[in-house]
């Protein structure tokens, strides 16, 4: 298939890039910048929408950027990102003389299990694990983020080239590991398990408060509890369903 891909450039739409194209698929990126294989959002609106089997939409500015401030600029950038590119393709695809036969739009903020991926920006280098696995190697020891409670899960990229791939698939997919979700601190001790070290370094909440806000901290001190019923419904077989087993695979 010729898929375009609109934020194709962040860690996510990376990861989906390169699982497209293994897969022997065409892939065409929205982006802000030109380059090889790209299209601006800019070109998007004057031009129209490019030939293409598959649309999907990954874009939107990066909730948890440390160095921008939770203030109602912030905050409206962060809706308008996601907005006016969906927009924008809805836009493009109904005005196209043949509209893709797949539509995908990844909804909502969420912040995803610290150390495999998290939501990125588009254009923005890779994810947490980097950030992870390095504190552990400097401190021999596993940082864990605070609240025992916290269910955060992990994004697969292999659900949407599922959703895509698949003609019967419609509606809402929820995009998480089909295991049991886990607090933070058995997540620290699993990491720390693959990595041959300790978890015993927690974060205090208050510096987590400190770096986001109240507001945006709760997205990492809090969660919530999500399953994907209908994703396995559809067919869609995990590679690594369960935390051990996927943290191994990303560590080695």
């Amino acid at each position: 298939m010729r898929v375009l891909v609109g934020g194709g450039t962040g860690f996510i739409g990376t990861a989906l890039t390169q699982l497209l194209k293994a897969r022997g698929h065409e892939v065409t990126l929205v982006s802000r910048q030109p380059g090889p294989g790209r299209i601006t959002w800019d070109e998007l609106a004057t031009s129209g929408l490019p030939s293409c089997d598959a649309a999907v939409n990954l874009a939107g500015a990066n909730i948890l950027n440390p160095l921008r401030r939770w203030n109602e600029a912030f905050q409206k950038e962060v809706l308008s990102s996601r907005l006016e590119t969906t927009q924008m393709l809805a836009k493009a695809i109904t005005k196209a003389p043949q509209p893709p036969q797949a539509w995908i739009l990844v909804t909502g903020v969420a912040y995803y299990q610290p150390s495999l991926t998290a939501e990125y920006d588009e254009d923005s280098p890779g994810g947490d694990f980097d950030f992870f696995s390095n504190l552990v190697t400097k401190w021999e020891a596993a940082a864990r983020l605070p609240g025992d409670s916290t269910r955060q899960v992990v994004v697969r990229s292999g659900i949407l080239t599922h959703a895509l791939e698949a003609n019967h698939v419609q509606g809402v997919l929820n995009g998480v590991a089909p295991a049991s979700t886990t607090t933070n601190a058995a997540f620290a001790q699993a990491l720390g398990a693959a990595l041959g070290r300790p978890a015993f370094l927690p974060l205090p909440s208050i510096a987590v408060q400190a770096v986001y806000g109240p507001e945006r901290a709760i997205m990492l001190l809090e969660g919530q509890k999500v399953i994907p019923r209908r994703t396995l419904a559809v067919g869609y077989q995990y590679s690594f369903p369960e935390l051990e087993a996927a943290l191994k695979e990303v560590v080695a």
